[in-house]
């Protein structure tokens, strides 16, 4: 849920839904849901290995992880690399709504300053997935990010359902908006780039939630667009959607897959209700895998979370739903920061410099909507002057007030 909304209006909606539905009212159809027992065997036809699935990670990821390898290396003998393997970077994006304008614009700011690595593998959830992709086709694209994050509004988003509608619908507005947006910027020619930095051994992940398991699922975008199918692009589109629409505020995106032969959907929802931001599966060990497999470099992760991390005060009124939507904003809030903690002590058990931008406190611009774009157009212009200015990566979370020495606080100068 990392998409700001109407909260009190979905609310509303969904306990009129629950009350219609109990008197009677029908269900909208679907194909019937991958059984628990068979999540396992469940593919994407023609695309078999698009995704990993939670209860999979570490041997799927390993495999998928070590066939990067294997194609990264083949590139760098064709391009005449000899020696030690070259140091890689990696970028996961949070979740964050319209707040993904401060990412966006951190990363434009990033090029101007003429310092942007290319990255190894990029990770996206939510508004991270729509920012992921562009991101990991480098600066030939920031002109979308700069386009979507100060240029596009609500009504570029999404549509609101009629009140009276919604208790027969799926969720109170209508993303056909949003996917008009991503029918003209993810295209062929962007599918086919893609596919062309995978062939390089680089690696795009989007997180999206399988809402019938309430389990993660890592998409591997650059499979997807390598694939050949004919419906990678539909798919990396949806995916995209999926990873974006909020429950009850966003329809889900049911996704077509087979278990033996036979068609079942799954329903996807946004990522950041497993997650708000992730690098690879805790369960993956990418140190042990390095020195296995004689890979030993070196490596450094950012990460740029879409949200600020101190407490915001508010009066919260005496009312339910303000209760209730305060409680719900600040469980997100400390979701994202136990995110951080998490990749953070990964980043140390195998070995990665751990690199942490996020929106500043002092950032106190009115929110008068979802997508206002006075607002997101002053987060983006914060972002891309840090980034100019060279960006205060800080070595760890701020939650951990760690004491110096062991990766704490800001660094002077950018990360190497």
């Amino acid at each position: 849920m990392s998409v700001r909304f109407d909260l009190p209006r979905v609310l509303f909606c969904a306990v009129a839904m629950a009350a219609l539905l109990a008197s009677g009212c029908g269900t909208l159809p679907r194909l019937p849901a991958v059984p628990h027992e068979r999540l396992g065997e469940a593919v994407i036809p023609g695309i078999p290995d698009a995704r990993i699935h939670s209860d999979f990670a570490e041997t799927d990821f390993a495999r998928m992880g070590q066939e990067a390898f294997e194609r990264e290396k083949a590139f760098l003998a064709a391009s005449g690399h000899r020696g030690p393997l070259p140091p890689v970077s990696f970028l996961a994006v949070s979740g964050g709504g319209d707040d993904g304008a401060f990412g966006a614009g951190l990363l434009v700011g990033w090029t101007a300053a003429g310092d942007r690595p290319e990255f190894k593998a990029v990770t996206g959830i939510s508004t991270g997935a729509l920012i992921a992709p562009f991101a990991f086709l480098g600066p030939d694209y920031d002109h979308v990010l700069r386009h979507v994050y100060t240029n596009v509004s609500r009504k570029d988003i999404f549509k609101p359902r009629n009140l009276l509608t919604i208790p027969f619908k799926d969720a109170a507005a209508d993303t056909t908006p949003l996917w008009s947006l991503l029918s003209l910027y993810v295209d062929q020619k962007m599918l086919d780039a893609v596919a062309a930095e995978y062939r390089k051994g680089r690696l795009l992940l989007i997180g999206t939630t399988d809402l019938d398991s309430r389990k993660g699922v890592i998409w591997n975008m650059g499979q997807i667009a390598a694939s050949g199918a004919p419906q990678a692009l539909d798919l990396f589109r949806k995916i995209m959607l999926a990873s974006a629409s909020i429950p009850g505020a966003f329809p889900p995106v049911l996704m077509d897959v087979e278990v033996n032969g036979k068609a079942h959907q799954e329903m996807h929802v946004d990522g950041g209700t497993v997650a708000q931001v992730f690098i690879y599966p805790p369960s993956f060990k990418l140190g042990e895998m390095a020195r296995d497999t004689q890979a030993q470099r070196e490596r450094t992760v950012y990460i740029i979370r879409n949200a600020r991390l101190d407490p915001q005060w508010t009066e919260v009124q005496r009312r339910t739903l303000s209760i209730i939507g305060r409680a719900i904003s600040s469980l997100i809030q400390n979701q994202g920061r136990g995110d951080l903690v998490g990749i953070y002590y990964l980043s140390q058990r195998d070995g990665l410099d751990f690199n942490l931008a996020y929106i500043p406190p002092t950032f106190n611009e009115p929110h008068l909507e979802d997508f206002d774009m006075v607002y997101m157009r002053k987060l983006f212009n914060v972002g891309y002057e840090m980034a100019v200015a060279g960006y205060p990566w800080e070595n760890a979370p701020p939650v951990l007030n760690l004491s110096s020495g062991e990766g704490s606080g800001r660094k002077n100068d950018r990360a190497p």
